[in-house]
């Protein structure tokens, strides 16, 4: 029995001395932790005028494309495989259609995937072809003239009514608060005049009389030769048909001689800038709005106040421009492709809820069922009178929640 337990000792003992630890192996490819997915930078361009009198408006537009820009980057979007870092390229055209073509060129040979703008008709009617041209899509904030989306190009969008629709509201409403003689002025662009054009048409169609048709620039700040040939046919309205820089000063020598119209503007006038230009004058002045009041927007009050907080106070196109932005990714996420021949199809049918509203484009680029606001400046701010047309809100499947991150190691 002792030899028996001796026995048993040894072995255990011989045992122990073999059982030293086995060197761990070194971790195979397959056990590493996955690689993250490549970055790749995407190019947007934005083109407004960020010099000049129409630079408060260009800077409104430049912004709104950068907060979606920021919040899009910052959210991270995956296409393709590869996490996408979106790259504003930002353009000065001076609201100058010469220059605009410039830049145009210049961002299609910087190879931007897309472009935010221009903020003018002007400028966006000449550089849309070098676009169509690039095959490049183009979506506009501001442009309204109707000449931007009859040209037939298939890569032009516009997130705003445009000049037929606000044309017509603005001059049927001029018949509904009692004008029967009305005069009209545009600044000769683009904009100005083929709004002016529509007005004439519609107010001309409601019973009025257009009593005499003047003109300026974009660049002029006095109007006192014009106004004084207008006071002389004694209207019952004064129409303007440009930018804030003109119609601000306009309404201010209107008043200074003695004109006792109502004037009555579009939406280059529809602004915070123009009640600083025009001063006292401004009150009870009336301009419309393609679009809905921003309080009246479906993601009104979130947006302002990261804008607000970041840019300062709205100038007119903000909304639209982030709209455009966030509507010209989406377009991309759901193509699975930054390359503007595979995701322009996309774009071509989107249905979206964008801050200003639903977003959808007809053959033509522009915005179905776009709303015209129109609005009257009283105690110094501009406060809504009434919406014609619009859509209800669009619907939306409820966004997939994200996947959780994985653990990060330390």
């Amino acid at each position: 029995m002792t030899l028996r337990l001796l026995f048993s000792l040894g072995l255990a003992l011989a045992f122990a001395g073999c059982g030293q630890e086995a060197p761990k192996p070194k971790a195979s490819a397959k056990t590493e932790a996955p690689k993250a997915a490549p970055e790749v930078v995407v190019k947007i361009g934005q083109v407004s005028p960020l010099t000049g009198p129409q630079a408060h408006l260009g800077k409104d537009n430049d912004n709104g494309a950068r907060l979606a820009i920021e919040e899009m980057n910052a959210k991270g979007v995956m296409i393709g495989g590869a996490k996408v870092r979106f790259e504003l390229v930002s353009e000065d055209d001076g609201a100058d259609p010469k220059t605009g073509t410039i830049v145009a060129q210049k961002l299609v040979d910087n190879k931007v995937a897309g472009v935010i703008g221009h903020l003018n008709s002007g400028t966006t009617i000449p550089a849309s072809k070098i676009y169509s041209d690039a095959g490049i899509p183009q979506i506009s904030p501001s442009a309204t003239a109707v000449a931007v989306t009859s040209q037939g190009y298939k890569t032009i969008f516009r997130t705003m009514a445009n000049d037929a629709q606000q044309g017509k509201v603005l001059g049927e409403y001029a018949l509904k608060i009692g004008a029967k003689k009305i005069a009209i002025i545009d600044d000769r662009t683009a904009y100005g005049q083929g709004l002016a054009d529509e007005f004439e048409k519609a107010a001309k169609a409601a019973g009025g009389t257009i009593v005499g048709r003047e003109f300026t620039n974009d660049k002029a700040t006095d109007f006192r030769a014009i106004l004084t040939s207008v006071k002389a046919k004694k209207p019952d309205l004064v129409f303007y048909g440009g930018m804030d820089a003109q119609a601000g000063p306009m309404a201010a020598q209107l008043k200074s001689l003695g004109i006792k119209s109502k004037f009555l503007g579009g939406d280059g006038a529809q602004s915070v800038e123009f009640i600083k230009l025009a001063g006292a004058a401004a009150e009870g002045v009336i301009a419309s709005s393609p679009g809905l009041p921003l309080e009246n927007m479906p993601g009104s009050k979130e947006f302002k106040d990261k804008f607000t907080a970041k840019y300062g106070a709205i100038q007119i196109y903000a909304p639209y421009a982030y709209d455009a932005t966030r509507t010209l990714i989406e377009a991309m996420v759901k193509a699975d492709s930054t390359e503007p021949a595979k995701y322009l199809p996309e774009l071509a049918k989107i249905q979206r809820q964008g801050v200003s509203g639903p977003i959808s484009f007809d053959e033509k680029g522009d915005l179905k069922n776009g709303p015209i606001t129109l609005y009257v400046v009283k105690d110094g701010k501009w406060d809504t009178l009434e919406t014609v047309g619009g859509a209800a809100p669009a619907a939306e499947k409820p966004a997939a929640p994200a996947p959780a991150p994985a653990a990060e190691k330390k």
